[in-house]
């Protein structure tokens, strides 16, 4: 009985192992070339890490338009418009480390990217 008991903890250890084991990250970004060097660096420490690696997948861009008006009273016809585009990338980490989490965390992004990480 002990040595079943034994077996069956052993193989939820190694189940919870195993799915922790998958990191997603979501990027998202106002600037393109931002959040493609941001990936670039993701991906190059989790493959020097000794993880595997899925993506960049590309997910649509959110565009988000505003229109304002040039005149504060009359000019109805003359308006400007805006747009403000966010960029969003996935990134799938399988087979990671406590050294891969590790050097993930300390990583040194630059300003205007904002990161989601899911275990």
């Amino acid at each position: 009985m002990v040595e079943q008991k034994d077996k069956k903890t052993e193989e939820k250890e190694e189940n919870q192992e195993q799915i922790s084991n998958k990191i997603r990250i979501k990027i998202k970004a106002y600037d393109h070339v931002l959040i493609d060097q941001s990936t670039k660096t993701i991906i190059d420490v989790a493959v020097k890490n000794g993880a595997k690696v899925i993506g960049p997948v590309p997910l649509p861009t959110h565009t988000k338009k505003y229109t304002v008006l040039k005149s504060t009273f009359v000019h109805k016809d003359s308006r400007d418009q805006y747009e403000m585009r966010v960029h969003k990338r996935l990134i799938d980490i399988l087979e990671s480390n406590k050294k891969t989490i590790d050097a993930l965390m300390s990583l040194d992004l630059p300003n205007g990217v904002d990161i989601e990480i899911k275990m």
